[in-house]
């Protein structure tokens, strides 16, 4: 009997309207154990090189883990992949919140996804069983419409619920998939992609327990929680990611104006401080996780009406669509991302997007009349949240921006490109390389394009002890190093950090309740791992799956066309910060190749071509790539 799993795969042709099972066997969980790696080896098996990301051919892989509802802190998150329409590269997004482990009760270790409806469809998934329902009825609606007609019309509300949204439908680039309303698969279009299928929702509600080897030593995890976890003032529990925009803006790193400044004068009034004493509602979590970092806003006023039930902005959000436009109103920033989550758009691309359409329209590229007579400055808070909802709808000047920035940038022409900062098409996440050299590596390496989660940032190396007693000093991380350092050194700390953080998009634990950051040491969850599964494992093995995924990864985006010049930084970030404690800091140019190419010779993958070595192939049991790249 296979524990942690139930060797049950459900795949869903939604062209010919039929379910199947698949049982994959022991060996696929134990190299793969889901996420990402498992959902890179199906796609790599089974998506045809050049599919165009839109088409019926595009597999769309819904994918939680081995410890996925079980009781440990943070182990929530499921990856959602396919070849991505903002980039053409590998599309990955993670998710917390309750659906992954529903699934998981529901009898099922992964959704494989082919094909296209001809007509809206949800699937409905329960206890081992899967139909495709008829969606027609809630095509055009809002998440918030779509959720309570699926609880209505199977009457029980606790069925969990992922869905895209109209913007989804409607094909943005960057739509995202949204679970409960609040929790998201964010970036890379993965909600275009089920769009594109007319796959509108999945519903999931299961009764069966997760099988486990060793229950008692399973619970060890949540026990060394609740011994070793204090909620303090001001950390993630009491302000939750929120409390990052007064830190990173005194660090004068909190992306405003485009990149063109590291400091907001109006950073005080979109604070995790001002939300709690403003607009919060309340707080609220994941499954089994004490960390409660989630946030919930709620009000009503004669411009905006805020619900609750689609929860509060994350740093990120408070950031795109606030410092990034120059917009100091927690208000309008909070309605922006109601608007985000009921029309399912990540809100880092759709911030990015309206930021760069904002210094286009100051610098006189746009005028009102191409932005449907809205003043589209920046500092303009009604207009970002107008633009906002154009961006969901395409309508207007929105349709424009719903392509993304580079193709954006593309169709305005007159040297809107200059303004237009993303990575493999991927606009740039909220935080500044130029005070954080990892951060550097982590953007432009990234298979998903400019990707903030990569890696422990920067201000984790500066703690690092010689004498060991860190969360990650079982990784021989123990010499600390200057967040402006780009060193050898800087890549021994990223490339070890990355592994970690690659392993937690694996297994599905969110980086804010493990190691570095949270309560959960790498020692408890390989405990748990092999408490879960009966497994005899190890870190060294933990590790070999994280690599195995990165590895996948480069594979995947080789074959799509992508080389070693699309690991690249936007040129602002190669130009002086315009204000803050760190004006006049740049990345530089020389030194970052330098620093890339001895990223390339760490990981085992050739400097000349960007691409993982024959023998790196061989050390991860990865050579029948060979056969599909």
């Amino acid at each position: 009997m296979p524990f942690g799993y139930h060797n049950k795969i459900l795949r869903a042709d939604l062209t010919e309207g039929k379910t199947s099972i698949e049982e994959p066997g022991d060996l696929v969980y134990r190299k793969y154990m889901g996420g990402s790696s498992l959902a890179l080896y199906y796609l790599l098996a089974e998506l045809p090189k050049g599919t165009d990301p839109l088409s019926p051919d595009n597999v769309l892989i819904f994918a939680p883990s081995i410890i996925t509802g079980t009781q440990i802190a943070g182990g929530s998150r499921y990856t959602v992949a396919a070849r991505s329409p903002l980039t053409g590269a590998y599309g990955e997004a993670e998710a917390g919140g309750w659906w992954g482990p529903e699934l998981k009760r529901a009898g099922f270790d992964a959704i494989i996804i082919k094909g296209k409806s001809p007509k809206p469809v949800y699937l409905w998934i329960h206890d081992g069983e899967a139909e495709i329902r008829d969606a027609s009825q809630l095509w055009g609606k809002l998440t918030g419409e779509v959720q309570d007609a699926i609880h209505g019309e199977l009457g029980d509300t606790k069925v969990r619920i992922a869905q895209t949204g109209p913007a989804g439908e409607k094909l943005v680039r960057y739509a995202c998939i949204i679970n409960e309303l609040r929790h998201a698969n964010g970036r890379t279009g993965m909600g275009a992609v089920m769009g594109s299928k007319n796959l509108r929702a999945i519903a999931v509600r299961g009764t069966q327990k997760v099988p486990v080897a060793d229950e008692d030593g399973a619970k060890q995890a949540q026990r060394h929680v609740r011994e070793n976890h204090t909620k303090q003032p001001g950390d993630l529990s009491d302000l939750g990611t929120p409390r990052l925009v007064e830190i990173l803006n005194e660090s004068g790193i909190l992306p405003t104006r485009n990149f063109h400044d590291g400091e907001f004068d109006g950073a005080s009034n979109i604070s995790g401080k001002k939300m709690k004493d403003t607009v919060l509602a309340k707080t609220g979590t994941c499954y089994a996780c004490p960390v409660a970092c989630k946030r919930e806003v709620a009000f009503e006023d004669d411009r905006f009406k805020v619900e609750g039930r689609y929860g509060g902005p994350e740093y990120e959000t408070l950031a795109s669509l606030g410092s990034f436009c120059c917009v100091d109103d927690l208000k309008a920033v909070c309605a922006g991302h109601q608007l985000c989550n009921e029309h399912c758009m990540d809100t880092i691309s759709t911030g990015v997007a309206i930021a760069f359409a904002m210094e286009c329209y100051e610098n006189g590229i746009l005028t009102k009349e191409d932005t449907d007579g809205i003043e589209l400055a920046f500092g303009n808070a009604d207009a970002m949240v107008a633009m906002v909802e154009k961006i969901g709808k395409r309508e207007g000047f929105g349709d424009i921006l719903a392509e993304g920035i580079q193709r954006a940038a593309e169709k305005i022409g007159k040297g809107a490109e200059k303004y237009a900062h993303h990575i493999k098409g991927q606009e740039v996440p909220m935080h500044d390389p130029r005070g954080k050299t990892g951060s550097a590596l982590s953007f432009a390496t990234s298979p998903t394009g400019a990707d903030h989660v990569e890696a422990p940032h920067d201000p984790f190396y500066t703690g690092l002890n010689p004498k060991g007693g860190e969360p990650l000093s079982l990784m021989g991380m123990l010499e600390p190093a200057d967040p402006l350092d780009m060193s050898p050194k800087k890549v021994e700390l990223f490339y070890h950090g990355q592994l970690v953080w690659s392993l937690y998009n694996c297994i599905g634990m969110c980086n804010f309740a493990a190691a570095p950051l949270g309560p959960v040491p790498l020692r408890v969850l390989c405990d748990h791992v092999a408490a879960v599964t009966g497994w005899d494992t190890s870190l060294f093995e933990l590790f070999k799956v994280a690599e195995r995924s990165s590895v996948m990864a480069r594979a995947f985006n080789y074959r799509e066309g992508f080389t070693k010049s699309d690991d690249y930084l936007p040129k602002i970030l190669h130009r002086p910060l315009e204000n803050g404690k760190l004006k006049g800091h740049k990345i530089d140019t020389e030194r970052f190749q330098e620093f890339l190419k001895t990223y390339y010779e760490a990981m085992g993958w050739n400097p000349e071509t960007g691409y993982p070595t024959r023998g790196k192939l061989a050390q991860l049991d990865l050579l029948w790539l060979e056969d599909v790249v």
